[in-house]
This record gives C-alpha cells, sequence and structure tokens, in this order.
C-alpha cells in the first residue's frame, strides 16, 4: 500500500490497481489540484476545500464517491462512515470520519474533525487500529496539540497529521510534533507499507510532505 499527502486534506491511496482519493479539494478551492484518476473518492465534510469529485476523475474514469455516513461496500472493500462536527469555514458542518480496511491495514481517516472527543460506537469501530489520519491545523479543526491526544489515545500503530502548510495555523505542524516529542522528525515522499511492516509500532508518528 502506497499513501501520497498532496496538501490541505488531499490522501491518495494506492494498492495494486485501485487508489482511493479522501477529501480532493475542488476547482472553488485556493487548494485546487490538477485532475487525477481515482477508483474510490471519500469525502468527509461538504465544503469546496474537501468536496472536489471532479478533481478525481479522468476521462472515462469515474470514481465511487461517497460523501457522507453509511456503510458501503466497493471494490471488496467495507467502508463506513460515521457523523461527527466541523467549525472549518466558520458554521458548523457534518463531518464524517470514516474506517476502513485495505490489505489486512485498518484505517481511521478523522476528516475536518472539531471534536476533541468521539462517540463510542465510534471509539468501538477502532478496534485495532493500524493508521489514523489526523487534521492539526486549527482554525475550525483540531489544535496541533488536541490532535495528537486525541490520535494516541485510540493506540494506533501509526499516526499520520494532515491539513497543516498552506491550510490552518502555520505553525501547525511544529506545535503537534513538539507534543509528539519529535521536533527532529523528517517528512517522506510517500509512505510504503505492508501489514507485517507494523509489527511492533506504537503511535509512530509519520510526515508526508
Amino acid at each position: 500500500m502506497v499513501i501520497n499527502y498532496d496538501g490541505a486534506e488531499l490522501v491518495k491511496i494506492t494498492q495494486g490497481n485501485i487508489t482511493i482519493a479522501i477529501n480532493p479539494p475542488s476547482k472553488k478551492s485556493k487548494y485546487s489540484t490538477t485532475s487525477f484518476g481515482s477508483d474510490i473518492v471519500l469525502v468527509t465534510t461538504n465544503h469546496p476545500d474537501f468536496n472536489g469529485i471532479e478533481n478525481a476523475t479522468r476521462s472515462e474514469q469515474i470514481p465511487f464517491a461517497i460523501t457522507g455516513p453509511g456503510e458501503y461496500e466497493v471494490k471488496e472493500m467495507f467502508i463506513r462512515g460515521f457523523p461527527t462536527k466541523t467549525r472549518y469555514g466558520g458554521e458548523e458542518r457534518v463531518n464524517t470520519v470514516y474506517v476502513f480496511q485495505i490489505d489486512g491495514i485498518n484505517v481511521a481517516f478523522l476528516g475536518a474533525l472539531s471534536e476533541t472527543d468521539l462517540s463510542p460506537e465510534i471509539k468501538e469501530e477502532f478496534g485495532d487500529l493500524d493508521i489514523i489520519f489526523v487534521p492539526i491545523g486549527g482554525e475550525g479543526v483540531l489544535e496541533p496539540e488536541e490532535a495528537y491526544q486525541l490520535a494516541v489515545k485510540r493506540e494506533p500503530r501509526i499516526i499520520i497529521p494532515i491539513h497543516y502548510g498552506d491550510i490552518g495555523k502555520k505553525d501547525a505542524l511544529k506545535r503537534f510534533l513538539k507534543e509528539a516529542g519529535e521536533e527532529n522528525l523528517k517528512p517522506l515522499e510517500k509512505l510504503t507499507v505492508k501489514k507485517k511492516d507494523l509489527e511492533g509500532k506504537e503511535g509512530e508518528i509519520v510526515v508526508l510532505r
């Protein structure tokens, strides 16, 4: 499985011939990206910065789009979405936390979450969590310190911060790494990982460029 982070909250996960795009910015967003092909698109929040399904569509490749809470089965994957809240963009909106498994790896994507606690149902669904993507930028989503504390309580093997850099507070990543005691952590261009690679890991921070 290969994971790329392309800024804002756009994450691309590729496993074999399947590509999942999560929170691609739309053409109305200042974070807009060039169009690319994907098989599945997950949108956590109905906001131009995250709902650009058209940017994850190329020529005749129309992705299966999931835009809110519910249970979905696509490409032999089972995806569950749970409603939470975000204050991104200056008003309260529904934010969907997605949980799914790919290549035997259990993944949770928190999206533009602003709540510092999660419902018992979501916590139970996380189960034996391998990778969690957590927003750290503040300004309507979790503050860096809140994001780290929330993520580490879920006991994932890997924590990947998103929603920083050009989006959110400028010092968000620095504050997040300080909270984690990882100020000197070097970012990676991409993360290539298999289930066996996760053995023995506990709350390891991975920063993607």
